[in-house]
């Protein structure tokens, strides 16, 4: 049986026409005096990955941070299904709609595998925990196998497949995944965006952020690259990886 998560159907996201989701408009956004987010702008539509790639401090991260409420914006908005989120708190969030795997995976380390997929329900009733649970398990066939087990015993791998299936369990509209392929065999990487893949496909709107900028691009319907906390490009998914700038920084090539 295929897992689902609250399938429903997926508009065409990279046409004008595609319902936004979610929004940020020139988002200035610090971390005390420093100056993170320059001026940010993007745009997420129903059914899409969109992907944000950048050296490290461009500001990935801190977009994500300012998305899901653990940073406000100074200045700009961030809007999410056509309300202004800038100042919401960050659980008021979860229960709006917005998930996240963070960077790290961050699970309960002395938690069980089933407690970490509660945790992760906490807006939910118990028998809609029960429900999602069995769907993750659907999904992760490993993750049912080490039910029992503490997060922190797991392989990197499972750890990651845990963090995702948590971030599953408040049956987000839109899921922020940040780095799921950090510190990931090359075998690995390629399942975990199998599945990220197969999650989009079953109708959930995912930004993703990730330094392997070649899977990102396989996988997503449009990028955006970020430089010093602005964006320096974007379009189109098949088009960045045929841009010069973007294949020599971030592509490998030479």
């Amino acid at each position: 049986m295929t897992a689902t998560m609250e399938p429903r159907p997926v508009p065409d996201a990279t046409s004008p026409d595609g319902r936004l989701i979610l929004e940020l408009d020139s988002v200035h956004t610090y971390y005390g005096h420093i100056h993170a987010l320059q001026g940010i702008s993007l745009k997420v539509h129903e059914g899409e990955i969109v992907t944000l790639i950048g050296a490290n401090g461009a500001g990935k991260t801190t977009t994500l941070k300012t998305i899901n409420g653990l940073l406000h914006p100074r200045q700009g908005k961030v809007v999410f299904e056509g309300r202004d989120i800038s100042h919401t708190p960050a659980h008021r969030l979860v229960h709006e709609g917005i998930g996240q795997a963070p960077e790290g995976r961050r699970i309960f380390s002395r938690l069980t595998v089933m407690e970490n997929l509660q945790m992760g329900g906490f807006t939910r009733s118990a028998a809609e925990v029960a429900e999602d649970a069995e769907r993750v398990f659907e999904l992760f066939p490993r993750l049912r196998e080490r039910a029992r087990q503490a997060g922190g015993t797991l392989s990197g791998g499972e750890q990651q497949m845990l963090a995702i299936g948590r971030a599953l369990m408040c049956r987000p509209r839109v899921l922020l995944l940040d780095e799921p392929s950090l510190g990931l065999s090359p075998l690995l990487v390629q399942q975990i965006f199998a599945i990220i893949k197969q999650i989009n496909g079953q109708g959930m709107t995912i930004l993703l952020v990730e330094q392997n900028a070649l899977q990102a691009l396989t996988i997503a319907n449009r990028g955006y690259v970020l430089q010093t906390g602005r964006v320096a490009l974007e379009g189109e998914a098949s088009m960045l990886q045929q841009n010069e700038m973007v294949r020599k920084a971030y592509l490998g090539e030479i």
